[in-house]
């Protein structure tokens, strides 16, 4: 949310007579709110301490820079210190207009420290031990005067304090040392009480700090906008083991300066109580303030590889992913990290290159105390994205993968996928979007918890050739339309188990690229203020978290979608109302689809954009004498029930081949494995040209014709098959235990080698928790058993047949009224007609099987 500000208008005469010059000046404090504030430049932000969440509230508020902001216990202010007019002041108040004062004993420039005391004495410096002292009572008769300067017992490199109202302290954390310092303003004493443990090993400036009523101390590092927490600081002795840790990942920043009411509380999450405490939507481990503690984990645990990145952001690559992923089960493909090459720098690193360059040319090397690089690349995504060449590396320490990157040239516009994209409607969270600060520019960065509760941080940006070929320009958004069209990028995605070594990957990526032609300009998009944590589709709708930081009261959803993997694409516009609430968990209909892209937004702000594809339909056609006449996905009528894992839409495939072919469906878009454990059978309704095997791919089994399976044999009219888990085998002899279960292969083959023409019509696919009945039919061979009965959603109809036969099965009412009729054909053996409730009402009804053959007993049902 932006909002244009009143400025106040200066006069010199005053400004020489030291009275205030706001003309427009207003008398609104803030009073003692729990927000904090960021200054950045002219422009202020609201921060949340609790989510590290911001949002800009006002810009342009003053014709120069403001810094060394601070919170005035004594009158409900908030002032800072201009960098133009020179020498002056200035007072903000709730509407962010502004009143200056001019002060002659202070320096020119070099004033970005400050805060103000709990009677109103207003602490500024600069660089050096020098500091300077202002009354800031409204109630004195030194009201904005100089009181004093003053000298710090050492100099310090310190780039903001805050006073601590539990003990009257000023505290500050130096730059490169990362050492807390406690400083007395009566004596000017500096007191130091140690390294933070946090930052160790950390270089960043600390501009902006703030204080709770509690006593604990918030660091916010400009680089990365990593916010951390000191407990209790008004306790500590230099001997004293400091309690520090992350709290939560805010904006970086520059040219800044943070002011908050220092006796304000900040929610604090409690990690083992499963309650949001803090309203951030994040629950105990996964707050980034329980890192750590008790049973939560230290955010550091091994990112995915390069190996398996550059899925899917559009509907163009979902089937193709889908067809990668699925000849990499069928030759047992894995990607082993430990015979994979080893990147190695060597002399030519950091200079340009005299013959060209590569990609490889830009992957960093050495700066985040890895143990080894190794190369990682995807070759199978060049045939089916947009990417003309790729270079991926993973960073391994340990043996675990604790970052990756992944270089991609792209010679008609942008890399079409972006992690942050597509990574939430599968399972996983977007924790966090806001910025990390590289040469001074504001790149966005995101925190992504994924499925398996690995934790990544994420940078994006792409670099083109400009200024006929001699320099790069730097490109790097939220949204990929906003990147320019029909031009050669390379692109980088950078992702990491630490935001540090994310910066560190993504400034040297930057300084690369640098070297090899100067970057001349960049154009980089703010991240969206508004955005999706969380999302899946659900039974004809989307289940979604939406983050509203700042406080919009509602958002356009337009979305593009197709039903099927071979219909047409479909439209649909629709406004969300958010009621300005931080966090609202909604359910947008969009009836049954199989993949969809869609944005939300403002209006204002950046939106966002999400994609999700279910996991899809596809054709192993791969056999050079198998030809597929027609393929057909369409969408299910069929109601599930609610202790039924389904797989969505139906498939018709009519094929010609003398080998095989398969239609195959993915489970999960990405090929993940999914525990079905608690299921016990396996349905389908099916119809077609001879015998069908049916093949669960487990990923635990590593040769394909290890998997289980079973096999039932088709005929011309649609039938109900139940197949219990017991009747899927493998040469290996082991039970059948479905915990990890990646996607489902139905197959046809030509027995004799002959060119056969087959057809597979499958529909209402479904893992149940129903056992596969055992009815034994006892008395004459014409008896009809049903089991259940009574029935609530679903029964079945057993019966022994003596020869082939096609029967009619019909249900009449205790009226005589027909309200169900079906064809069945019967096979000899054993037979089971499955009856779904649908419209049914409960009741008594009379059922029939007619044979021409066999005079079936008749039989009646109770529907409860």
């Amino acid at each position: 949310m932006k909002r244009r500000t009143t400025k106040s208008t200066p006069n010199l005469l005053l400004l020489l007579l030291l009275f205030c010059i706001g003309l427009n000046a207003q008398n609104t404090p803030f009073n003692c709110v729990y927000d904090a504030y960021l200054f950045q430049y002219n422009d202020v932000y609201s921060i949340d301490l609790a989510s590290g969440s911001s949002y800009l509230v006002a810009e342009d508020v003053t014709p120069g820079s403001i810094n060394a902001a601070a919170y005035n216990p004594a009158d409900g202010f908030i002032w800072g210190s201009l960098s133009t007019p020179e020498k002056t002041i200035v007072r903000i108040g709730n509407d962010f207009a502004t009143t200056s004062f001019y002060v002659d004993e202070l320096p020119s420039n070099n004033r970005y420290v400050g805060d103000i005391s709990p009677t109103g004495v207003y602490y500024l410096k600069g660089g050096g031990t020098t500091y300077y002292k202002i009354d800031l009572d409204p109630n004195s008769a030194t009201y904005s005067q100089h009181l004093a300067t003053e000298n710090l017992s050492q100099n310090l490199s310190i780039h903001d304090w805050a006073f601590n109202a539990v003990d009257g302290n000023l505290y500050a954390v130096e730059k490169s040392s990362n050492i807390l310092y406690r400083i007395n303003p009566a004596t000017s004493i500096v007191e130091s009480l140690g390294e933070v443990p946090i930052l160790s090993g950390l270089n960043y400036t600390y501009g902006a700090v703030y204080f709770d009523l509690s006593g604990r101390f918030y660091v916010s590092a400009n680089q990365t906008g990593t916010i951390y927490v000191i407990q209790s600081v008004q306790d500590l002795s230099p001997s004293d083991d400091m309690d520090s840790n992350l709290f939560a990942f805010g904006p970086s920043s520059a040219s800044n300066d943070g002011a908050r009411c220092p006796t304000a509380p900040v929610l604090q999450e409690i990690c083992d109580n499963g309650i949001d405490d803090d309203g951030d939507g994040l629950i105990d481990c996964e707050d980034p303030s329980c890192s750590g503690y008790g049973e939560c984990d230290v955010i550091l645990p091994p990112t995915s590889g390069g190996n398996e990145g550059g899925l899917e952001s559009n509907s163009r690559l979902s089937e193709l992913i889908n067809k990668r992923n699925y000849n990499r089960t069928k030759i047992n493909y894995k990607f082993d990290r430990s015979k994979a090459a080893r990147v190695i720098k060597t002399k030519d690193y950091k200079r340009k290159k005299v013959t060209g360059f590569e990609l490889k040319d830009f992957i960093p090397l050495g700066i985040i105390n890895e143990d080894v690089t190794i190369e990682s690349t995807p070759l199978d995504l060049v045939a089916i994205t947009n990417a003309t060449a790729i270079y991926a590396v993973d960073y391994m320490k340990s043996g675990t993968a604790i970052a990756s990157i992944m270089a991609l040239k792209t010679e008609n516009g942008v890399y079409e996928h972006t992690k942050y994209i597509c990574d939430r409607l599968l399972g996983a969270q977007l924790i966090s979007v806001s910025t990390i600060e590289i040469n001074g520019q504001q790149f966005i960065k995101s925190l992504i918890k994924n499925a398996d509760n690995t934790v990544e941080f994420v940078l994006s940006l792409s670099a083109k050739v400009v200024n006929s070929e001699t320099n790069f320009e730097i490109e790097s958004h939220w949204n990929l339309d906003k990147y320019e069209t029909d031009v050669t990028f390379y692109n980088f995605q950078i992702w990491s188990n630490s935001l540090d070594d994310l910066y560190l990957l993504g400034k040297e990526v930057v300084s690369l690229l640098n070297i090899e032609k100067p970057i001349s300009t960049y154009k980089i998009s703010t991240p969206p203020t508004v955005f999706i944590r969380k999302g899946k589709y659900n039974n004809g709708a989307l289940d979604l978290q939406v983050v509203n930081t700042n406080a919009s009261e509602n958002v356009k959803f337009d979305a593009g979608y197709r039903i099927t993997e071979t219909s047409d694409f479909k439209n649909s516009t629709s406004t969300i109302d958010l009621s300005k609430e931080y966090i609202t968990n909604l359910q947008v209909p969009t009836g049954n689809l199989f993949d969809i892209g869609f944005r939300i937004g403002d209006g204002i702000a950046t939106p966002d954009d999400l994609f999700m594809s279910d996991g899809p339909w596809g054709v192993d056609d791969s056999e050079t004498s198998t030809s597929v006449i027609s393929y057909n996905i369409l969408p299910n009528d069929f109601t599930f029930e609610d202790n039924e894992f389904p797989v969505e839409r139906n498939v018709q495939l009519l094929a010609t081949t003398s080998t095989y072919f398969a239609a195959y469906r993915a489970l999960t878009p990405r090929f993940k494995p999914v525990d079905l454990t608690d299921y016990n059978s396996f349905k389908l309704k099916a119809k077609g040209t001879g015998s069908l095997e049916i093949t669960f791919v487990k990923k635990s089994i590593s040769s394909f014709n290890k998997q289980y399976k079973s096999t039932i044999v088709l005929n011309n009219s649609l039938e109900n098959y139940v197949i219990s888990f017991k009747d899927f085998k493998s040469s290996n002899g082991d039970e059948l235990i479905l915990d990890d279960v990646v996607t489902i292969v139905f197959t046809m083959t030509s027995k004799d080698g002959s060119n056969v023409t087959k057809e597979m019509n499958l529909s209402d696919i479904r893992f149940s928790k129903e056992e596969k009945p055992s009815v034994v039919i006892v008395g004459d061979q014409n008896n009809v058993v049903i089991a259940p009965n009574p029935m609530t959603a679903q029964t079945s109809f057993h019966f022994n047949a003596k020869e082939e036969d096609n029967l009619k099965f019909v249900i009449y009412d205790q009226l005589g009224k027909l309200v169900y009729k079906t064809d069945f054909k019967a096979k000899t053996g054993e037979n089971r007609i499955i009856l779904n409730r649908q419209s049914l009402q409960a009741g008594l009804y009379f059922c029939k099987i007619i044979s021409e053959k066999l005079p079936y007993k008749n039989v009646k049902l109770l529907i409860h």
